[in-house]
């Protein structure tokens, strides 16, 4: 079994990519399994960039093929707010808080386009590669379901009739912005490892 370091301490992020990777034969360890509690600071302006930075430290540090994303959302009313700034957006808020104020932003919008982005940075072999997933959507009227994380029980899918919070595991891991992401990762697997 093959080996890579994913550079996350999110535990969602890691099961993600876990049940994704699992059937390519891949182990993925954390930064949890290695002790490491290291804050890289994201400095990029685009999703590409901060992937990169975080894959290239830890590739440097422990010398083993390293996968690292950066992901958020993004509203069209927002002008692309909060985009990179998904996870420091109002940063002493629990999710479910910072879906509520959200929510109460867009009460009355009508334009309430949306799309996630995940951009995963491979670093194998010291070479560098990044690969994106989008997954566009709309800003809901009301949070619902618990079966995801972050800001999916306000993103809804108009061709599946329900927010993402309300998918199961298996289909969200079949269309995620993640999920694409990493299936074009997979097949850059295929052909080149």
């Amino acid at each position: 079994m093959k080996r890579i370091l994913l550079a996350t301490k999110n535990m969602n992020k890691l099961r993600e990519f876990k049940q994704i990777l699992f059937k390519y034969d891949y182990e993925v360890i954390s930064l949890s399994d290695l002790n490491d509690n290291d804050e890289v600071e994201e400095t990029g302006t685009t999703f590409r960039e901060n992937a990169l930075i975080k894959a290239r430290y830890y590739y440097n540090k422990y010398q083993i093929d390293t996968v690292s994303d950066d992901s958020g959302i993004s509203i069209d009313y927002l002008n692309g707010f909060p985009g990179i700034y998904s996870a420091r957006f109002l940063k002493q808020y629990d999710y479910d808080k910072k879906n509520n104020i959200l929510l109460d932003i867009m009460y009355d919008v009508d334009n309430r386009k949306a799309h996630y982005t995940c951009d995963i940075a491979l670093i194998m072999d010291g070479k560098e590669h990044v690969f994106e997933g989008i997954m566009n959507g709309t800003i809901a009227y009301e949070a619902k379901g618990t079966n995801g994380f972050g800001y999916d029980p306000i993103f809804y899918m108009s061709e599946y009739h329900m927010n993402v919070a309300e998918m199961s595991q298996e289909l969200k891991n079949e269309i995620s912005h993640r999920a694409i992401a990493l299936k074009e990762m997979v097949k850059y697997f295929e052909k080149n490892v």
